[in-house]
């Protein structure tokens, strides 16, 4: 969508002349992009094309070498008014709290119970009573299926549940924004079925979300932009009928008929 086409409030993250580089080689070439409140973007593209480093730019995991990303708050999508987390003066932490991400692995604490890995968070840095960390916990894990595991540990369950605790320690936080970098790979594949499900009824819920994704289906069924990242570069992006069924670039034809 062109930017004069976007109504002035629905931009919640504007990325503009993104640069990353590793060791002298560019990882991220300039990239310029913008995502809407409600937003579900699907990032593709072959292994080492920037996807997951595109993804931690977006929150500060790894620090661009150039360009801004601006975050903007509930009501005001103004260039004006964002805050441009590439400043060095911008509160990362803060701007974390406000963006959950959800790893390929799940990085749950193995000597704490499930309740404990989803309250610690926002007791400490939201300053929520017990009470109230444990109840909106707890709403959660009756939405994932996993109200009866509050008190079992990570051990003790198997990668899909792990992983969609790990989405419900990401919402505890009550963020604007979802991130999932390849969610679903490290799971064995009648995992991922339950795993997509629950990021299902997120984009149902309107809840923005960038990722990064090699499950097509997906992508196609859920996702309302697929952004084809090669190179370090956006090669093309469009609503997911277009960009499937009728690719432009030769290098998405390409990599579609490898994957599809």
């Amino acid at each position: 969508m062109a930017q004069e086409d976007r109504a002035q409030g629905d931009v919640l993250i504007r990325v503009e002349h993104l640069v990353k580089q590793f060791d002298g080689h560019i990882v991220l070439n300039d990239i310029s992009t913008e995502i809407d409140r409600g937003d579900v973007v699907c990032v593709i593209g072959p292994s080492g094309s920037g996807k997951s480093t595109f993804l931690r730019c977006l929150n500060r995991l790894e620090t661009p070498d150039g360009g801004h990303i601006y975050v903007y708050d509930d009501v005001d999508g103004d260039i004006r008014h964002g805050i441009d987390i590439c400043d060095k003066t911008t509160d990362i932490d803060t701007h974390r709290q406000r963006m959950g991400m959800v790893f390929q692995q799940f990085n749950l604490f193995p000597h704490m119970t499930i309740m404990k890995n989803l309250t610690i968070a926002p007791m400490k840095l939201q300053k929520k009573t017990q009470e109230e960390a444990e109840s909106y916990a707890s709403e959660l894990l009756s939405r994932v299926g996993l109200s009866d595991r509050a008190s079992s540990y990570p051990g003790e369950l198997s990668g899909g549940q792990q992983q969609r605790i790990a989405i419900v320690r990401a919402l505890c936080m009550r963020p604007q924004i979802m991130l999932f970098d390849e969610p679903t790979s490290a799971l064995d594949p009648e995992m991922v079925g339950e795993v997509l499900s629950v990021m299902k009824d997120l984009a149902e819920e309107k809840m923005t979300m960038v990722v990064v994704t090699h499950e097509m289906g997906f992508a196609r069924e859920v996702a309302n932009r697929v952004m084809f990242l090669d190179g370090g570069d956006f090669v093309e992006e469009g609503e997911p009928e277009t960009f499937f069924s009728h690719p432009k670039s030769d290098r998405l034809k390409n990599f579609l008929g490898k994957v599809l």
